[in-house]
């Protein structure tokens, strides 16, 4: 008989996979706690949150319970002319914790589709207000926003996107604002300005995620934030990854005084239980949209928009993120994440280790020059997994994103590989030393 990684092979295409060269799936059949359990019983801890999703831990019981209970009561219930509990009480809650301008939530199914309804918003926005020549968005170079057309236009011009590159509407790109680069950043800020069709700025709040976790302060993007307010250029904050306590605080944008016009959430949203996004606005942006003719709505729109379940599982969700014991999980992570990148980061084979509450990036340096980057991933992947821990590393960076339920004992495992990755690095070089599984 196959097995289930063999039958996966034979009718599955994985995303972001070269089906061709790439080793069979790993079968996983449960998940308990901050662990994953393959079908011959291995047990791999979850590391990333399973792409970020995942707050509290797999199958947790709460969560469980609630969707379980809605299941039973309404599944699902068209949202055009309708409405139900779930998403009326997670709206309310959600606005009693952002930021104080955000007035209303608009329900989509993913962090990309949540995207697309923010620059829709912003681009119909000023079409209502008859400035229908404002449509270029500002972006951070080597952002990522998602797959969906409008949010591959505003991510980073990269291998992903190569294909596609003549379908995309064009943008304007600044450099992230990394320590040291905050002046030079607000000078191509000011240059763009001169450009009266700009639109919006949309950003990852104070992490930039697929870049490999690159981090830069409050301060400065307060200050750009700043700027593009007193232009009219609407800001939105795309907490896909960020929001629900990922850097400290509930919400990056907590940090800032400038609050954005926009912001975007989905992974954490359900705990990492169902597949859901949101868009939530400012009060003048919502009401730009309200008029007697029908022409002026928001013509956008899901099947699934505001799905019963979903909404159960984000609310059961929040109320775990918001009780006192998640906090605490939060800050012990985020001590035990300050205290090894005070153990790690001036050893050699480390380049940069870059750290903001619960998530810890380690750049290594493998040398300059070097010709093995997609192999030296390849490895990072592979001893993880042999270590039976699963990390997703982005080139030469190796990030930690656990469940906020990791125990200390757990998250020393998870560091224990990450120095046996830079004992990896250090014997990267010279080439005749690489570990078996670099080599062709």
């Amino acid at each position: 008989m196959p097995t289930l990684s063999e039958r996966d092979h034979s009718v599955v295409w994985h995303p972001y996979t070269q089906m061709q060269t790439a080793p069979l799936a790993v079968p996983i059949v449960r998940g308990e706690g901050s662990w994953l359990i393959a079908e011959d019983g291995t047990r791999y801890l979850d590391g990333i949150s399973s792409w970020w999703v995942n707050l509290h831990g797999h199958a947790h019981p709460h969560i469980a319970q609630r969707v379980s209970e809605q299941l039973r009561t309404l599944e699902h219930v068209l949202f055009a002319g309708f409405t139900h509990p779930a998403a009326v009480e997670l709206a309310e809650q959600l606005l009693e914790i952002l930021p104080s301008n955000q007035a209303r939530v608009f329900y989509s199914d993913n962090g990309s589709t949540a995207v697309e309804v923010a620059l829709k918003m912003v681009l119909q926005y000023f079409h209502n207000l008859g400035q229908p020549e404002r449509r270029t968005f500002l972006c951070f170079r080597d952002s990522y926003h998602g797959d969906t057309f409008g949010a591959m236009a505003v991510s980073s011009r990269g291998a992903f996107t190569q294909p596609f590159w003549p379908l995309l509407f064009d943008v304007e790109f600044i450099d992230v604002p990394v320590p040291g680069r905050e002046a030079e950043v607000l000078a191509q800020l000011e240059v763009l300005f001169a450009r009266p069709e700009v639109a919006g700025f949309i950003f990852e709040p104070l992490v930039l995620g697929t870049a490999g976790m690159v981090m830069y302060s409050p301060e400065v993007l307060d200050e750009l934030v700043r700027r593009c307010h007193q232009r009219g250029v609407l800001c939105i904050a795309d907490e896909v990854m960020t929001g629900f306590g990922r850097t400290g605080p509930l919400f990056a944008s907590s940090l800032l005084q400038e609050q954005p016009d926009i912001m975007c959430f989905s992974k954490g949203l359900t705990g990492g239980t169902l597949a859901m996004g949101l868009t939530t606005c400012a009060a003048p942006i919502y009401n730009a949209f309200l008029s007697d003719d029908k022409m002026r709505a928001l013509f956008h729109g899901h099947s699934y928009t505001a799905n019963p379940v979903a909404c159960a599982a984000a609310l059961a969700s929040l109320e775990l993120t918001r009780a006192e014991q998640c906090t605490q999980q939060r800050q012990r992570m985020a001590a035990a994440h300050a205290a090894f990148r005070q153990e790690i980061e001036a050893l050699p084979g480390i380049r940069q280790v870059r750290h903001r509450g619960t998530i810890l990036a380690v750049e290594y340096d493998p040398g300059e020059g070097t010709s093995y980057f997609s192999r030296l991933r390849d490895a990072f992947y592979q001893l993880a997994l042999d270590n039976h821990v699963v990390l997703r590393p982005l080139g030469n960076v190796v990030y930690l994103l656990p469940p906020y339920c990791t125990t200390p004992a757990e998250l020393e495992l998870l560091y224990n590989v990450l120095r046996q990755l830079r004992e990896l690095v250090l014997n990267f070089r010279p080439a005749p030393t690489l570990p078996e599984y670099l080599h062709d």
